[in-house]
């Protein structure tokens, strides 16, 4: 399953990283912006936006990927590990059935 955090801090990339290979998720991390990133985000099963730790731009960009693609985001305030643990937990399975 490959998942884009989108968001975030930039401290925690490596854990975002340790986080989905638990989950068997390939991952793609954006914390900064970057002007091709809606190219660069591709077609994940999954957008995770971290919308506190993060600008404007970058959550416009994720929001106009997932509606134009049909990819399930999920956001979260928070850009903590936990937050993503709990987010791959609730969403893997769902994903993967449908």
């Amino acid at each position: 399953m490959s998942i884009v955090i989108i968001g975030g801090h930039d401290r925690m990339h490596c854990q975002y990283r340790d986080i989905c290979k638990e989950h068997n998720c390939r991952a793609k991390i954006y914390t900064q912006p970057n002007r091709n990133l809606e190219d660069m985000i591709g077609r994940p099963d999954l957008i995770v936006l971290f919308t506190n730790p993060t600008s404007h731009e970058l959550a416009r960009v994720a929001r106009r990927k997932a509606a134009g693609c049909g990819i399930p985001i999920v956001q979260s305030h928070s850009g903590s590990g936990n937050a993503l643990r709990n987010i791959l937990r609730d969403n893997i399975e769902l994903i993967s059935q449908g």
